[in-house]
């Protein structure tokens, strides 16, 4: 039976270089029995335009290339961090962008993912952040801007995230329940996939009378995290990170 892995929130940045080379480590080792790679998100801590021309970041897209020529399906949603990959980034690294909310056959079952800041619907001023930087207008407007300029601003936005995260109490950041239930209904699915919160778990619940679940993925900043499934059964797994 063949293997489809999903992993969210590497948030990979040239500051943290070890997690850089665990992923180009993980993409060079995959091997055939792997059917598709899913990156639900958060890829890097910050996307300033396809125009980016980081040594790092361009041996990021190198290694996506590497893997996606040598017959690998990856598949690309945009995260929080994320949102401006394009055209640019797919024809660089062969990967496809997904467009959220995504369906897809996993075994016999259809199963949903999303990167997951849409079920935080408590978070209201993040909601409010999250609307502005969709906005075309708004994206058009940062990318006119030179690369030193964007990545200034990308600076400050990650400092005021931080900050605003920093006082903000732990459940209003989570995913609400009733946001949870919706989506699914909503979808005609039974099973969730997604990152973003940072808190990788298998919940199983009941829906309507049958079971359903919502699985987490973790992010890369302790240490790499995964889920391997075979057919719809479905297995979190870490990825220890050299010192």
């Amino acid at each position: 039976m063949s293997t489809t892995l999903f992993i969210s929130d590497l948030h990979l940045d040239p500051r943290r270089p070890a997690v850089t080379a665990l992923f180009l480590d993980f993409l060079a080792r995959l091997d055939a029995a792997c059917a598709a790679l899913y990156i639900l998100g958060d890829l890097f801590e910050a996307w300033i335009g396809d125009d980016e021309d980081d040594p790092q970041v361009l041996e990021v897209l190198a290694g996506l290339r590497a893997a996606t020529a040598g017959g690998l399906p990856v598949f690309v949603m945009h995260g929080n961090r994320d949102f401006l990959l394009g055209d640019g980034f797919t024809r660089k690294t062969g990967c496809h962008l997904l467009t959220e909310p995504a369906l897809i056959d996993l075994g016999d079952e259809r199963v949903l993912l999303l990167h997951g800041d849409t079920l935080c619907t408590d978070d209201h001023d993040y909601q409010q952040f999250r609307a502005l930087v969709r906005d075309p207008a708004w994206q058009t407007q940062f990318l006119a801007r030179s690369l030193a300029e964007r990545r200034a601003l990308a600076a400050q936005m990650r400092a005021t995230s931080r900050q605003h995260t920093g006082e903000k109490q732990a459940e209003i950041m989570d995913v609400n329940p009733q946001a949870v239930a919706a989506t699914l209904r909503a979808q005609g699915v039974r099973t969730l996939i997604h990152g973003h919160t940072h808190r990788p778990a298998i919940h199983t619940f009941n829906l309507d009378g049958q079971p359903a679940r919502r699985i987490v993925l973790g992010d890369w900043y302790e240490q790499g995290s995964l889920l391997r499934c075979e057919g719809n059964a479905c297995e979190l797994q870490a990825l220890p990170l050299s010192p």
